[in-house]
């Protein structure tokens, strides 16, 4: 078996875009191709790596810089990496990207009126009425990617169609070998 090449796929967007049910989607198919894969996602990692961080902007910043570092390591070491976070900042993502080195940015990209409409929690709700401060996309700015490797309309397309584009440009661009 040939040595699996490690990368990072960076999956951006607002809340409720659909970056975590993508990333669980691209994570099977790398899984059933038998290729080694983490999934860091931003609610998982705030229980535990990022648990004494809020959401003040320098916060936010400090929980990428986190997450950025275990993906380096675990992208060094072969492994496919799913970063699943609304990381809002631009600056933030390109010090991640240079950090990692194999960094694929998808841009999940959702108008705020779907993911409110997708809002299980009621966090939108609760934006809207000014109950929740800095919220993404409502209180507090999106930067969308300048030039994101990926860009995923998930308000156009079944999860089905955007994980055949994920896929297809890993085995595009060599991160996975195609399937036979």
């Amino acid at each position: 078996m040939s040595e699996q090449r490690g990368f990072t796929l960076w999956f951006t967007g607002l809340s409720g875009a659909g970056k975590t049910a993508l990333a669980k989607l691209v994570e099977q198919e790398l899984r059933a191709r038998h290729l080694r894969v983490e999934r860091l996602d931003g609610d998982i990692v705030r229980q535990s790596l990022t648990r004494d961080l809020g959401f003040s902007k320098e916060d936010r910043d400090a929980n990428i810089e986190r997450v950025t570092f275990v993906a380096k390591l675990l992208t060094r070491n072969g492994v496919a990496v799913l970063c699943s976070f609304i990381s809002p900042y631009r600056a933030r993502r390109a010090k991640s990207r240079q950090e990692i080195g194999e960094f694929i940015e998808v841009f999940v990209e959702c108008p705020v009126e779907e993911c409110a409409r997708r809002d299980v929690k009621g966090l939108y709700e609760k934006a809207f009425a000014g109950e929740i401060p800095n919220f993404t996309g409502v209180s507090d700015p999106y930067e969308e990617p300048d030039n994101a490797e990926i860009v995923i309309h998930t308000a156009e397309e079944t999860p089905e169609e955007s994980l055949d584009r994920v896929i297809a440009y890993l085995e595009e661009q060599g991160y996975i070998p195609s399937k036979t």
